[in-house]
């Protein structure tokens, strides 16, 4: 894996983690960088990002103190995609409202253009997104 594309994934985590970058500049990054997806694993607070060539790199975020609960609420996970897309809340308070609807993680799929949030079930809230300006 090049350097550049390491880096990129890093700057990309730390940049969320301490909420100076959104969800549009991550995007855009990522697939400047040539990465096609991402996973985030809210309770073991790590991203894997995968590039087409099948290789990934798995990296630790900023743990959250907030647990799931037990039952995935599709509403509020809609509700905190919409906060966050207003501005009105920040990468981590976003993560915690998530987890406050049983959300566990989430995949990226940049070039499918969507996200897909999912509880300890399997329930899913499927969130399509323009792509990245």
């Amino acid at each position: 894996m090049q350097r550049h594309v390491l880096d990129v994934m890093r700057h990309c985590t730390t940049a969320s983690d301490e909420c100076r970058i959104n969800f549009g500049e991550v995007v855009k990054l990522l697939m400047e960088a040539g990465i096609e997806r991402y996973h985030a694993d809210l309770c073991r607070s790590e991203k894997t990002y995968y590039l087409p060539d099948g290789s990934s790199e798995m990296l630790s975020t900023k743990a959250l103190q907030t647990k799931p609960v037990q039952n995935f609420v599709a509403t509020g996970v809609d509700a905190a995609v919409r906060s966050i897309q207003a501005g009105k809340i920040d990468y981590q308070e976003f993560c915690r409202r998530v987890l406050a609807a049983g959300c566990v993680g989430y995949h990226v799929f940049i070039a499918g253009r969507q996200v897909i949030y999912y509880g300890r079930n399997g329930e899913q809230h499927v969130e399509p997104f323009p792509g990245a300006k």
